[in-house]
């Protein structure tokens, strides 16, 4: 594991318990669901290709402590992925490029919750 890796596996991933959908934010396609998530970047479970190594604009939805969801945009880097058990689906992890500061406050304070569960 190089000294990037590293440094982007320090930060806590927050496991999803339910489904929170990935979608394109240019296509509206719901692409995958959320795995894990971390204030870096997240593991999500594609359901349509993601190339390795591109960058893709992204949106998922958080639930807040009332079950209202706030929509999370951001810009990524596809860093890797590996085929999934299920034919046609793929495990990819992504490094979130862009992410803006309210966004990125509501995704600290919801990996920081009492009730979450860590990887």
């Amino acid at each position: 594991m190089n000294a990037r890796s590293e440094e982007s596996r320090r930060s806590r991933r927050r496991r999803v318990n339910g489904r929170i959908e990935v979608v394109d934010a240019m296509t509206e396609q719901v692409v995958g669901q959320v795995g894990n998530v971390s204030e870096s970047g997240l593991l999500m479970l594609a359901h349509v290709p993601l190339s390795e190594d591109c960058l893709y604009q992204l949106r998922f939805a958080l639930p807040d402590l009332f079950d209202r969801y706030s929509p999370v945009d951001v810009g990524v880097h596809v860093l890797w992925k590996n085929a999934a058990a299920a034919a046609g689906q793929a495990w990819v992890g992504v490094r979130f490029l862009s992410i803006d500061e309210g966004s990125l406050d509501r995704l600290r304070a919801w990996i920081d919750a009492p009730d979450a569960h860590y990887v």
